[in-house]
């Protein structure tokens, strides 16, 4: 059985109720306590490690919290057979004013220290502003000049721009996170602070090219949840979810996040420690000028509600499902789940067809009254539905959001599978010329980028096509009419999982120019059906609402002329 002090400690304060862990801490703890502690034969913590580490930060910077005594073990847990780090990613998340900072100058210091005793072992740190990227290399070099700090200033060359160790000759430098202007070096450890700004996974492809030409390699992923959906921090917070929920194997990345498990839980102050591990109670000074600090923010909330968007998610840790990030809730989606109303009259079609390679989504809007009903079809290629869903597995893996139930959708003819080496446009203006003879649809919309070869297709066969050059350019005209449709239940997909999948990929971002409805998972979570629906909605206005000529004439009858 694996021990350690640090370790030990804080699993027993949380079982004798003295600490106030939110679900994912203590999913974490399970795993520790099931998959690294029972396993003497296969691990080892590196004791004189850990203590250097911790008493270096105590001596030179602050006395570290319990969590970061906590987390300080794992990073230098190691393998017996062959001395490599058990986790070499650490995405360590939580609301603003935990103390991250102050965690990246002890370990960054440290890292390049004769201590740790790896020669040429660099550290970067990455933020998305070069004032966010100094803050902790800052910080570093105002302990080393501090006076008093001669020890420090005898083993570190310090200048304001890097940090060297005379002895390991390891460099600490700050970097900003514009992937074009940098270059993967020898990096010993990358460290991305506030890595809930980046918009993908550009710079972190660069830094970690750089790992493993020097022993130990690690990241560090620190942020809160921020304002960036769908960006590389929900990338990576799904990929810990999975392996908290046992999805994915509990080796490689160590996730330590804290949140609340329950917006109400916003309300009651004595359970913040589960968003923000430094309000723990017994608080130290810092701590308890957070917590007024803190407590002064919700306070204000009061008399001004405009602030609560940025006090959850920055302070609590949380994203409300709100209109801001989803393009529709939960319960509006369900209820589009209702039959169509009488299809009589002629619908407006539309089409998304991105790819050749993945989905294509043919629909057809119809109106009545203030009510919206759209049918639509999906083609997708076997290979990219393989490769991403288990299509052609016995029994297909539908574990996680990011798995789509392909077979099943199949199955209720919500959508088609094809086996070829790129879609054939064929099948949607086969699709079309079919609904013609049902429905009698005449006009097409469709996204400019396949018009030329499908509109003039369609235009063969007597459509007349509307291509739209850039449909991005029409959401914010079009937000309105879709929040309102879904938020009053004006929308009607009928029984199709499909349709309110792709609705779910959907997020709505806020820019210079209004809302757009853009992707929340580039590869896996497809879209398509919702941009068929947009497209088509474009051209709602020219539909004639369905009319109801029994209830008319049975109204005739009844009148006395």
């Amino acid at each position: 059985m694996l021990r350690n002090k640090y370790v030990e400690e804080y699993i027993n304060r949380w079982k004798d109720g003295e600490l106030i862990l939110n679900d994912k801490r203590v999913k974490l703890i399970g795993l520790i306590e099931t998959i690294i502690l029972p396993r003497s034969d296969l691990y080892y913590f590196d004791e004189e490690q850990i203590e250097n580490y911790i008493n270096f930060s105590e001596s030179w910077y602050f006395e570290l919290d319990d969590w970061e005594k906590f987390i300080a073990p794992f990073i230098f847990l190691f393998t017996l057979e062959d001395d490599e780090t058990v986790f070499d990613e650490f995405l360590i998340v939580g609301g603003r004013g935990k103390g991250k900072n102050g965690f990246i100058s002890t370990l960054s210091n440290y890292f390049i220290s004769s201590l740790h005793g790896i020669d040429y072992y660099d550290v970067s740190i990455v933020a998305n502003s070069e004032k966010q990227a100094k803050r902790s290399h800052k910080e570093c070099y105002q302990v080393i000049k501090k006076k008093g700090n001669e020890d420090l200033e005898e083993e570190f060359e310090a200048y304001k721009s890097s940090i060297t160790s005379r002895e390991t000759q390891s460099t600490f430098e700050y970097k900003t996170s514009n992937a074009s202007s940098q270059d993967g070096g020898r990096e010993g450890a990358v460290i991305y602070d506030e890595f809930h700004e980046m918009e993908n996974s550009e710079i972190v492809d660069v830094f970690s090219g750089g790992l493993g030409k020097v022993d130990h390699g690690r990241q560090f992923f620190i942020g809160t949840k921020g304002f960036v959906r769908e960006g590389y921090f929900d990338t990576k917070y799904r990929e810990s979810e999975d392996i908290l929920n046992g999805l994915t194997e509990f080796i490689g990345v160590f996730p330590f996040i804290c949140e609340l498990d329950d917006i109400g839980e916003m309300d009651k102050p004595e359970l913040w420690p589960k968003a923000n591990p430094a309000l723990q109670p017994p608080l130290n000074k810092r701590g308890k000028r957070l917590l007024t600090r803190i407590m002064k923010e919700y306070k204000k909330l009061a008399t001004e509600p405009s602030g609560r968007p940025a006090f959850v998610t920055k302070r609590m840790n949380f994203i409300e499902d709100k209109m801001e990030n989803s393009v529709a809730t939960k319960e509006e989606l369900t209820a589009t789940n209702r039959p169509f109303f009488k299809l009589d009259s002629v619908p407006i079609g539309g089409l998304d067809f991105g790819s050749v390679r993945d989905f294509a989504t043919c629909g057809l809007l119809f109106k009545k009254k203030d009510e919206y009903a759209f049918k639509s079809f999906t083609f997708a290629m076997k290979q990219f539905c393989d490769v991403h869903y288990g299509y052609s597995l016995k029994e297909q893996v539908v574990g996680s959001e990011k798995k789509a139930p392909i077979k099943s959708w199949e199955k209720m003819g919500l959508m088609k599978v094809v086996n070829e080496p790129s879609l054939n446009p064929k099948h949607v203006v086969n699709w079309f010329v079919e609904a013609r003879n049902q429905y009698g649809v005449r006009m097409i919309v469709l996204d400019n980028y396949k018009a030329d070869i499908l509109g003039p297709m369609l235009e063969k066969e007597g459509f007349e096509v509307v291509r739209l050059r850039k449909p991005s350019n029409l959401h914010p005209l079009l937000a309105p009419r879709v929040e309102d449709g879904f938020a009053n239940s004006k929308f009607i997909f009928g029984d199709n999982p499909l349709m309110r999948w792709f609705t779910n990929n959907i997020y709505v971002k806020e820019t210079e120019d209004g809302k757009k409805f853009l992707k929340k998972e580039e590869i896996k979570r497809k879209t398509d059906g919702f941009q068929a629906f947009i497209h088509a909605l474009y051209k709602a206005n020219e539909l004639e609402d369905q009319v109801d000529y029994n209830s008319a004439f049975d109204m005739l009858d009844e009148l006395d002329f």
